[in-house]
């Protein structure tokens, strides 16, 4: 994937760092190696271990088997969204039921590193890692990256009448025809939001602009779904034509399940998320974690995370990756993500109980 524009965290390096080969090992204080003696490991770990993800059950359920299979652990894995997890673990701080959370923006993985929920752990890979993609003291590291876009239902829009930036979503034309995944749940969604007030927001310190812009979108949304797979059916079914959400996820939807689904790339620039990985502080099986959280981040499993799941590796020697990602072209918007990190509870908080319609919010 070729980059125009870099942001300060997130940044896409595929066109370049992705097709870099040979990864050294770097030392690590760590005790667990997925790459030593399958037995001797294997009396080294625990018989359990707890993955909380929002990665959905295809993902998790083929690297529950795979992991099972080569070191006879029993995975039990929760998934549920991204800002989900983050208030789970924090409600279990002082009982930690997971030991290793797969997936979620920096941004969470950050609040969860500010109030002590993760316990850091330097990977053996971590030389294959651009600092943009792991925390400078190692509590999470970057495993995927995934550009927002502009999706829409490719048999109710021609490619000509798609909005081309986020800015046309307001047309009134677009009343009734926006169906979007309930925000304050969803990493994915709580990063389109915020980084449409910090568009303005970077330059004045005031997030009114941004919140004007929220009020018009939500004046043409026809229902905030519940999850992701509510919101799928409906634009499938052309209930509602135009979404806003991960560039991959758009990707993997129209091509293993056949859903009249294409997407825009906005104009203007749009955020890049670097979804990572972390083990919970306090975890009660943290042998068995470390092991995982290699064993997820092997260039192997980089490779079928790709081909199969869609997902954009941050490790820079992951070579051969699919046409869809080094062929397309991004413009990374230029993001301070320290400020949502700082801003985004306050920004989510005002459009729930300022700006959403709630007769357009659909629950399970």
């Amino acid at each position: 994937m070729k980059n125009k524009k870099k942001s300060m965290v997130s940044v896409l390096t595929l066109s370049a760092a992705l097709f870099i080969s040979g990864c050294s090992s770097t030392d690590t204080n760590t005790k667990t190696n997925s790459n030593t003696d399958g037995a001797k490991e294997k009396n080294a770990l625990e018989d359990k271990i707890v993955v909380y993800s929002p990665h959905g059950k295809d993902i998790l359920s083929k690297f529950e088997k795979q992991f099972e299979e080569k070191y006879e652990i029993d995975v039990e894995w929760l998934d549920m969204g991204s800002q989900e997890i983050l208030d789970r673990v924090r409600s279990e701080k002082n009982n930690p039921q997971a030991d290793v959370w797969w997936g979620a923006p920096s941004t969470n993985f950050n609040q969860a590193k500010d109030d002590g929920l993760l316990a850091a752990y330097q990977p053996t890979y971590s030389a294959s890692l651009d600092e943009g993609f792991r925390d400078p003291d190692w509590y999470w590291t970057g495993t995927s990256q995934t550009p927002e876009v502009i999706m829409y239902n490719s048999k109710e829009l021609s490619k000509d009448e798609v909005p081309k930036d986020w800015d046309e979503l307001l047309d009134p034309k677009w009343k009734d025809e926006v169906i979007i995944r309930y925000p304050l749940a969803s990493g994915t969604m709580r990063t389109i939001f915020s980084a449409m007030i910090y568009r303005t927001y970077k330059d004045t310190n005031d997030p009114k602009a941004g919140y004007e812009w929220l009020t018009k979108l939500d004046q043409n949304t026809k229902e905030y779904s519940a999850n992701p797979e509510m919101m799928y059916n409906k634009v499938a079914k052309g209930e509602g034509a135009l979404s806003v959400w991960a560039m991959p996820d758009v990707v993997m939807l129209k091509e293993n399940k056949n859903y009249p689904f294409e997407f825009v790339i906005p104009e203007s620039g749009t955020p890049v998320l670097t979804e990572g990985i972390a083990i919970v502080e306090g975890a009660k099986h943290p042998k068995a974690a470390e092991a995982f959280y290699e064993f997820v981040n092997t260039p192997e499993a980089a490779k079928i995370l790709a081909e199969e799941f869609y997902r954009i590796p941050t490790r820079s020697d992951v070579t051969d990756l699919p046409d869809w990602i080094t062929n397309t072209e991004i413009k990374a918007m230029d993001i301070d993500w320290n400020v949502f990190q700082e801003k985004g509870d306050e920004w989510m908080k005002y459009w729930d109980e300022n700006i959403k319609s709630g007769d357009k919010e659909i629950k399970e």
